[in-house]
């Protein structure tokens, strides 16, 4: 696979941070710095798609009234609360 160095500069408590990681685990500081960049990226497109979803269904109408979900939320605190708001 090909790689491509990719240069940041970071506060130095993080960057102690990731060396204490890289000793603790026994690897390289790019080996940890690669693993967290690839989660964030991940992360970021699960985020993204999630958001798409939500759109569309905005777009569809499939919304949940607001003040539903309000009332349904303050009665949580309830002996009875309410049914959750479809």
């Amino acid at each position: 696979m090909k790689t491509k160095v990719l240069t940041a500069h970071v506060p130095l408590p993080l960057a102690e941070r990731v060396d204490q990681l890289a000793s603790r685990l026994e690897r390289s500081r790019g080996w940890i710095i690669k693993q967290a960049l690839t989660a964030w990226v991940d992360q970021e497109d699960e985020r993204r798609l999630l958001t798409l979803e939500a759109l569309a269904d905005v777009d569809a109408g499939q919304v949940i009234d607001h003040q539903a979900v309000q009332a349904w939320a303050d009665s949580l605190d309830n002996d009875k609360p309410l049914s959750v708001p479809l």
